[in-house]
């Protein structure tokens, strides 16, 4: 295995891993409320810890990848993350796992940008654009882990004993990240990394925020993945149930189809843009076929299932484009500024990401229910919320200040 093939290996892997921590809850749920007397609130408040963490550590973190690098950063980190691991298979009440999760969260904050980093160090222009497409594509493996195979897990030795496979699974992914990764490519100079005071450091990262183009590539990011997101991770299940009646077992299939549908698009956003570029137009776009599908969902009363399927599909296969996104933005940032600029950018995505769920929950609680069941308008509605703020986003991305290239 070569150097690079390697690094993308260990890339995939890691980022593969956040997903997992990311969903790994939702499949031991019932046995864990059961056990901890845990109110859907407080559930929910658990899962949203992982991302209140995220949130929290980005400027940290970006501010350690340019100076410590990604093999150090990652690596610290990763041994955080297999202590919450642990910590959450000996939760005894709500409080104890909220902060189990938060401290995984932290223990994973650097690995999607890591991967940003590294794969702008060994690659560059579109190869840069295909390895990331690659790695980001191979670690929904991680969200497929956290399905049915934790399920299995948990079946055989309780929640608990799930969860703390999930540590020693954390630590054989740090250990793999040790050994095969490495900062820079063999055949070219590391990057010179002065020695910092925190004040400066500081200054750096105000410096990112300084960036005439950086705007409009936070418009467009803090709403590309988030819309897809919302739909797929929250909202295509009640809808399926309430409007079309789907059980349990139809809702799953629906869903991993549209889960599929993500690293399909994923591992065809690099030949994309080396064959038609510049990555500009196909973002845009992306961004308004995913609008449009959002808007077929929202102005068709009574789509029928075979319709409102496809539609769902759709949006998720074109919802691929965010990765242009950070790789347009990666353009922006001197080569001593990848990790604090891969982390600002990425902070508009967990904002969204935390946001726009809450946003369509807030329209779609507008409308009552009849028999527990939500009328369509109240999706449609939803549905329509996000079609119009990935077009505010797109906005942003045509008519905002480009900023100069590096």
């Amino acid at each position: 295995m070569s150097a690079a093939a390697a690094m993308m290996a260990a890339a995939a892997a890691m980022t593969g891993l956040s997903q997992f921590h990311r969903a790994a809850l939702g499949v031991v749920a019932p046995d864990l409320s059961a056990e901890l007397a845990l109110s859907p609130a407080v559930l929910g408040a658990a899962n949203g810890m992982f991302f209140a963490a995220l949130l929290v550590a980005q400027v940290p973190v970006g501010i350690a990848l340019d100076r410590a690098g990604p093999r150090r950063t990652v690596g610290a980190l990763t041994g955080i993350a297999v202590l919450g691991a642990g910590c959450q298979a000996f939760a005894t009440d709500g409080a104890t796992l909220l902060a189990a999760r938060f401290v995984v969260g932290l223990g994973s904050a650097a690995s999607f940008m890591a991967a940003v980093v590294l794969c702008a160090r060994w690659h560059s222009g579109a190869a840069m654009t295909l390895a990331l497409s690659r790695v980001f594509a191979l670690s929904q493996m991680g969200i497929l882990l956290a399905g049915a195979p934790l399920a299995a897990l948990a079946g055989w030795l309780g929640w608990r004993g799930a969860l703390g496979g999930s540590a020693l699974l954390t630590a054989a992914c740090g250990a793999l990240w040790w050994a095969l990764v490495r900062d820079d490519p063999p055949d070219r100079p590391p990057v010179f990394r002065q020695p910092e005071t925190l004040r400066e450091a500081l200054l750096g990262q105000v410096s990112i925020w300084r960036l005439p183009g950086l705007p409009r590539v936070l418009s467009m990011h803090l709403v590309a993945y988030a819309a897809a997101a919302t739909v797929l991770g929250l909202w295509a299940g009640p809808y399926l149930a309430d409007v079309h009646g789907l059980d349990a077992a139809g809702r799953g299939w629906v869903l991993a189809a549209m889960g599929v549908a993500m690293p399909v698009g994923l591992l065809a956003v690099g030949p994309l843009e080396r064959r038609f570029g510049p990555r500009r137009r196909i973002v845009t776009a992306g961004a308004l076929l995913s609008a449009a599908m959002l808007g077929g969902l929202a102005a068709w009363p009574g789509a029928p299932l075979p319709a409102a399927i496809v539609l769902l599909v759709l949006l998720v296969l074109f919802s691929a484009y965010p990765v242009l996104v950070v790789a347009e933005a990666r353009t922006l940032f001197a080569d001593g500024q990848v990790g604090r600029g891969a982390t600002t950018v990425n902070l508009a995505q967990v904002l969204g990401s935390a946001l726009l769920p809450m946003l369509v929950g807030a329209v779609v609680g507008v409308f009552a229910e009849a028999g527990g069941v939500r009328p369509e308008a109240a999706y449609r509605a939803g549905f329509a919320v996000l079609g119009a703020a990935l077009l505010a986003g797109v906005a942003g991305w045509m008519l905002l200040p480009r900023g100069a290239a590096r």
